[in-house]
């Protein structure tokens, strides 16, 4: 294991765990694991749909806003 690989373990090992297995499901994504992807509910379907819809008419947060959602987390 490299020392990347191994300094970005011990950084997610500190996250709740629903982050932890996020990052997880990326990694055996990236490492080719023949794992099923997760299924979309019909809300999550949505959602995403309108964020793609906003983000084709160019409606971003302001700076202010990523701000205040990052503090909002402790981040």
């Amino acid at each position: 294991m490299t020392k990347l690989l191994d300094q970005a373990l011990e950084v997610a090992r500190g996250l709740p765990s629903e982050a932890q297995d996020d990052i997880a499901r990326i990694v055996l994504q990236l490492a080719g694991s023949d794992e099923a992807p997760v299924a979309l509910s019909t809300d999550e379907r949505n959602s995403i749909a309108v964020s793609k819809a906003a983000a084709e008419r160019g409606e971003f947060a302001t700076d202010e806003q990523v701000r205040a959602t990052w503090a909002k987390h402790g981040l």
